[in-house]
């Protein structure tokens, strides 16, 4: 995963966690239902706790897993009942692959806080990572039936991509589409429209898709190189002349500059 992927990642799985905050990058503030079967703790502890998650969260943030890892743990030791330290630390597992100690971590989050749907996104999209695409998809349906759960376009979109697990492209599509009107910016939804589209040789469709990302200055090596096959395809040479020259510029040593160079279109 590029270090654009990754961020996109990382604030699609982090969000819900700080949606109640005033920026994707402030400490969380924790509901009730993060406790809601743990013996009270102290308001001195939760505050230490709090402290301890939101350094956990910035280094994660930062790729620096091990400092990440440690900081959760910590406020894990002063709190055990908050589900938001168990839910980030299974990402960080998950990205250090450390699956069981992932899976035991996304279960706990779950069990303390069942009707937190960002908790049930993250550990479905877990799931379908690890070669359980159906569990994770029955639990993604759920998600995307909880009208109270309000990024609706992140189930969507992982439901999608599980749905591309098991290459079932009409249902992947459906669900991007959904995702997308509910969210015409998504990067995941319309890079995977896109390639969709591409797939089954409707090259405006996949053009539509990809010129949204980049007139919103997404780039990255596959989003510009798509770009240019579909507009290869479509006979537009000022557009193919013109991304070419921003992959040569951008990415020079990237495998999909190697491609343009060879005019390799269908490899």
């Amino acid at each position: 995963m590029n270090n654009f992927w990754r961020k996109i990642f990382f604030s699609v799985i982090l969000s819900g966690i700080l949606s109640a905050c005033t920026t994707t990058y402030d400490a969380p503030k924790f509901t009730a239902s993060s406790a809601s079967d743990a013996p009270a703790q102290s308001a001195d502890a939760k505050k230490r706790a709090t402290l301890r998650l939101q350094l956990g969260v910035s280094y994660f943030q930062q790729a620096q897993f091990a400092t990440a890892l440690k900081e959760l743990t910590n406020a894990i030791n002063i709190d055990p009942t908050l589900s938001d330290a168990y839910g980030v630390r299974a990402l960080v597992y998950m990205q250090m692959q450390e699956t069981n100690l992932a899976e035991q971590d996304f279960v706990r989050a779950t069990q303390l806080a069942p009707n937190n749907p960002d908790h049930a996104n993250n550990y479905a999209w877990f799931l379908c990572e690890n070669g359980k695409v159906k569990q994770g998809l029955e639990i993604l349906d759920r998600v995307m039936k909880d009208r109270t759960y309000a990024q609706p376009a992140k189930a969507l979109n992982n439901a999608g991509m599980c749905s591309l697990k098991l290459k079932d492209d009409v249902t992947a599509e459906k669900y991007f589409m959904q995702a997308v009107r509910l969210d015409a910016s998504n990067p995941v939804s319309n890079l995977n429209l896109s390639r969709l589209a591409y797939k089954r040789q409707d090259w405006e469709r996949s053009q539509f898709y990809i010129n949204r990302l980049i007139k919103a200055e997404n780039y990255t090596p596959e989003v510009l190189w798509l770009a240019i096959k579909s507009s290869h395809k479509m006979n537009d040479t000022l557009s193919e002349s013109s991304l070419g020259a921003q992959l040569r510029r951008r990415f020079p040593d990237s495998d999909e500059y190697a491609l343009f160079q060879r005019g390799a279109f269908d490899e």
